[in-house]
């Protein structure tokens, strides 16, 4: 959804592995109700005690930050005002706030359709936090936040090097036959 520039080929799309339950009367498009744990591998007393806090606003988000994070893990520079446009248009949002420097270190947003389907985009965490498990802790809260609101349908967009992080989170490439596909209208360079 950040993501700026051309993407050069379509990204994977993963979906959620779900009991399969419920099918019998439910449409094709639709996955199966989960089960709803409520345990993550972490909670936010964990966190704060590590000293992180995570936040669920774009309040005190500095997005030159942000963006600094993203081009981090090689996303290009974004305009800005399109990073604000697009976060205060997003009903998902997390991101890990390091408490000393009052920085982000871990940000994920989902967009949705506030009833059946969310798909979660700009999984990212800053290279020197990477390892300590800040974007699966990321990962299980947004997907748990968004079973909690009824949402059973949840595609992953990412990159292909990274598909193996999300495997153990419960994610699967193209469950039931599913394909996804990508129209991105190519830039002109200037």
């Amino acid at each position: 959804m950040l993501l700026c520039g051309t993407i050069s080929h379509p990204l994977p799309s993963l979906h959620l592995k779900t009991p399969l339950r419920l099918r019998s009367y439910a449409p094709r498009m639709l996955a199966p109700t989960p089960t709803i744990t409520n345990k993550y591998s972490i909670s936010d007393k964990d966190l704060k005690s590590r000293g992180f806090l995570l936040r669920r606003t774009i309040s005190n988000l500095n997005l030159d930050h942000l963006n600094f994070v993203f081009m981090a893990v090689g996303f290009p520079k974004c305009d800005l005002k399109k990073i604000k446009l697009v976060l205060e248009n997003t009903n998902s949002i997390l991101w890990v706030e390091h408490k000393k420097t009052q920085k982000p270190v871990a940000f994920a947003i989902a967009t949705e359709d506030n009833v059946f389907n969310a798909i979660i985009w700009d999984v990212v965490v800053y290279p020197s936090y990477q390892g300590i498990g800040l974007g699966k802790d990321v990962m299980e809260i947004i997907v748990q936040e968004l079973l909690e609101k009824g949402i059973v349908n949840i595609a992953l967009y990412l990159e292909p090097r990274v598909l193996s992080f999300y495997r153990p989170l419960g994610f699967v490439v193209d469950p039931d036959g599913i394909q996804g596909m990508v129209y991105s209208k190519k830039q002109k360079k200037k």
